[in-house]
């Protein structure tokens, strides 16, 4: 539930481009949604994620310069600084506040050593950093309904790649053992109900 509603914005943005054609119209419901969801998360107490804070922000900047200046360029930038963000993010932290940002998120799931953390930061690092310019790559060589349905597929297309690049690792090196991957994937039969 937590997922859905993380990328609610993007999706009211897709389905109104696809069924206007018109990337003003999409942005507007993407500045109304996105702030209606953070409304939401303050008024209930729940926490922002960084990423909704940085996703809010660069929506509200790029989205406006992109309503003012009727140009659909600065809202194409849009995931590639997100993402960039992210990156750095990721990089900073670890570089500089020595935090391990993987470790802190997955780290009650994931028993490994700092130095398999760090490996996992800069991969995840390199990902993000890619997803920024196919990003661009798409916006500036592809028509606008082919950018919506790369930013919507493709870009979590590629973060699921990089999901599973990371557990194909962590397997490999014992962090995981197959045994493991192999029940968390599987549904637990004791909970399953037979029709």
């Amino acid at each position: 539930m937590q997922q859905f509603l993380e990328h609610l914005a993007v999706i009211a943005f897709v389905i109104v481009f696809f069924w206007t054609r018109d990337v003003f119209a999409a942005t507007t419901v993407l500045l109304v949604a996105i702030t209606a969801q953070v409304a939401f998360y303050k008024l209930t107490g729940r926490p922002l994620s960084n990423v909704l804070k940085i996703t809010f922000w660069l929506s509200l900047i790029l989205g406006g310069l992109t309503l003012v200046l009727r140009d659909e360029t600065f809202i194409q930038w849009k995931p590639s600084l997100v993402a960039w963000a992210m990156a750095l993010g990721l990089v900073g932290a670890m570089w500089f506040a020595k935090l391990l940002v993987l470790k802190k998120m997955l780290g009650s799931a994931i028993t490994t050593e700092d130095a398999v953390w760090r490996k996992l930061t800069y991969g995840w690092t390199l990902g993000l950093t890619a997803n920024g310019f196919i990003n661009l790559w798409v916006a500036y060589n592809y028509s606008m309904e082919t950018w919506v349905t790369f930013k919507f597929v493709g870009l979590i297309g590629l973060q699921l790649l990089y999901v599973v690049i990371m557990m194909v690792y962590l397997v490999r090196i014992g962090a995981i053992k197959d045994d493991d991957a192999a029940a968390s994937s599987q549904p637990n039969n004791e909970n399953s109900t037979e029709a």
